[in-house]
This record gives C-alpha cells, sequence and structure tokens, in this order.
C-alpha cells in the first residue's frame, strides 16, 4: 500500500520527545526514553505535539506511515508515559468541583462582563484575528465529534441512547452536507483558510494542542469514560452562548456566509444538546454507574483548565499585536499592530 496518500504529513519537531516519535513512525530512530517524558513539561510544546501525534494514528494517521503503527506496542508504551506526565499535571492543576450538580451548574452561569476569547472576538476581533482562531480550532472541528463517539461503546442504556442522539446531529443527521466537519470546512473557505485536515498542526503551540488532546485522552481509555461526559457536557452546554458570539463577529466582519452558518447552526443544535446531556447522558450514565461522579467532575473541570490556558495564550498575543500561531498567516497581523 501506498503510505504516502494517507493523511496529512507529519509535523515539524519541537524537541526530542516529538522527534523520536516522528522519527520512530518513519523508521528512522529509537522512541524517547520514559523518563524523557517524566522530565518534560506537561503543557510544553514537545510533548504536547509528541501525544497528538500517537493520538493522530487513531484518527487519519499520517502520510508516509504504516497504518500498522496504530498498535505498536512500543509506541503504546511511550504514548502511555507521555499521558501519565499529561494526566497527572492535569489532577494535580485543575480545581475541582465538590459535585456534579455544582460543576455543571458553574457551565450554566454566563458572567455578566465576560472577558474571554469569544467575548474579545465579538468586541474587537477583526479578521485575522478570526482566521487564527479558526485555523487553530480546525485541528478539532475538521474531525467535529470523532473523540467523543470512542465513549459510546462505554456507555450503556439511557446515556447510550441519548449521546448516540447528539452525535447523529455532529455527523449532520444522516446528510453529508450538514456534518459539521464539512461546515467547519465551509467556514475555513470563507476565511481565505486551507481546509486540508492538520494542515495547521505546525502553527499551533502546545496551549491548542491540549485542548484537542484532552478529548483524545479521555476517549481512548475506558476508564476515563466519565471523564470524557463531563468534557462532552462542559463542550455542549457552553457552546451555545459561545457560538452565538462568534457568530456576531463573523457577521461584524463581513467575513461571509459559511462562517456565520457554522456558528448559527451550533446556536440552535446545541441549546437542545445541553438539554440532553444534562438530563439523559449524565444522569443516563450516573443512575447506572454513581460512582463515577467525581470522574465526571473532573471532565468538567480540567476541560476548563485546558480552555483557560488556551484562552490565556491567545488574548495575551493578541492583546500585544502579535500573533497567536507559531508562523503567522499569510497576510495576517496587520502592520499597524506590529509597530
Amino acid at each position: 500500500m501506498d503510505h504516502d496518500r494517507e493523511g496529512p504529513r507529519l509535523p515539524t519537531a519541537r524537541g526530542p520527545l516529538s522527534a523520536a516519535v516522528t522519527e520512530y513512525l518513519l523508521g528512522a530512530g529509537p522512541l524517547p526514553h520514559p523518563e524523557t517524558a517524566a522530565a518534560a513539561s506537561p503543557y510544553g510544546d514537545d510533548l504536547q505535539l509528541a501525544l497528538y501525534v500517537c493520538y493522530e494514528l487513531h484518527y487519519r494517521g499520517f502520510a508516509g506511515v504504516s497504518p500498522d503503527r496504530e498498535w505498536d506496542p512500543d509506541l503504546l508504551r511511550t504514548r502511555a508515559a507521555l499521558e501519565h506526565r499529561f494526566l497527572s499535571a492535569l489532577r494535580a492543576g485543575t480545581r475541582v468541583h465538590a459535585s456534579v450538580e455544582d460543576a455543571v451548574a458553574g457551565l450554566l452561569v454566563e458572567p455578566a462582563d465576560g472577558s474571554g476569547v469569544t467575548h474579545f472576538l465579538r468586541d474587537e476581533g477583526e479578521l485575522w484575528h478570526l482566521r487564527e482562531y479558526a485555523a487553530l480550532r480546525s485541528l478539532y472541528h475538521l474531525k467535529e465529534a470523532d473523540p467523543h463517539a470512542w465513549v459510546l461503546p462505554r456507555l450503556h442504556g439511557r446515556a447510550k441512547a441519548a449521546m448516540a442522539a447528539v452525535e447523529f446531529d455532529e455527523y449532520g443527521g444522516g446528510r453529508p452536507d450538514r456534518v459539521h466537519a464539512r461546515l467547519f470546512a465551509g467556514l475555513m473557505t470563507d476565511l481565505g483558510l486551507d481546509t486540508t485536515y492538520g494542515h495547521y498542526l505546525d502553527e499551533a503551540s502546545g496551549e491548542a494542542l491540549a485542548t484537542v488532546n484532552l478529548m483524545s485522552l479521555f476517549g481512548l481509555h475506558r476508564g476515563l469514560r466519565g471523564a470524557l461526559v463531563g468534557h462532552f457536557a462542559s463542550v455542549e452546554i457552553t457552546s451555545s452562548p459561545g457560538s452565538r458570539r462568534l457568530a456576531e463577529a463573523m457577521r461584524r466582519t463581513g467575513a461571509g456566509p459559511a462562517a456565520e452558518h457554522f456558528y448559527d447552526e451550533h446556536v440552535e443544535a446545541d441549546a437542545v444538546h445541553e438539554q440532553v446531556v444534562r438530563h439523559d447522558v449524565i444522569g443516563g450514565l450516573l443512575e447506572q454507574e454513581p460512582h463515577l461522579a467525581a470522574d465526571v467532575v473532573f471532565g468538567i473541570d480540567a476541560t476548563a483548565h485546558v480552555e483557560d490556558r488556551f484562552a490565556a495564550r491567545l488574548l495575551a498575543d493578541w492583546r500585544a499585536g502579535r500573533s497567536s500561531l507559531r508562523t503567522a498567516l499569510p497576510g495576517g497581523v496587520p502592520v499597524s499592530h506590529t509597530s
């Protein structure tokens, strides 16, 4: 089989971990020692990129890499060491709510003086900010819903049925033109971005990679199914108001009809999904497996933790008038912002 035609190209390494993993995938070198992973910055570019590459083998893989590498036992041991470093940092650094009810209630509160990324984009964002945001989010949205689909075989009864119903909507309700990943590609086209899967991986910071890796970490481990449900709840419950702000940002800047439609679609769909997730996905899971309550809370709060780190990086860069990407997009930051 010609593996060169499969998947995106491997990214450029950012340190010893990602260099060793990519070289191993190409048959050009050994994997890193577990001690290297244990000593690495858990949120740093090197570890997050190495982990992202390991996870991507379970999605579309990479050009030039054999699909057999997906279940390579040595690579899985390396992935486990990377995951342990990341998960340990998450558990140590995440402030968790006392109960599922408290955690969900926190998601339902919309601060009157919100100052997050979607507020910035709605009120101050320019097209170059929106283009950067879309480029970074494309690492998830071009495979939207796929990481959450891993949990379906691990749920039962009411939770499984409700989760499948929401995922069905994410995949377009049986209509390929309404698949959310395809709608996001339309948004990217409006913004003049490349819609190739994984195209902006080299431009994404460690903070951006961590938001995607978190989904795969939870999704690929049956023991973390409760955390994945918590992550899913966090995404769905907070999506509608955030999407409304992003739709307003797209309209205000004249981004284009497909760009507006993507977020308009999420305003409507996720307002319904929020109720289903709260009452039937979380409720159904805890009805059958009440011992997973702490994991659901952790999933909700760990999601906020990595998203807050990502937001802080974006806003610090943008308020300083610099690109949030490792390499700015062509025609990216206006000269007036960099002087």
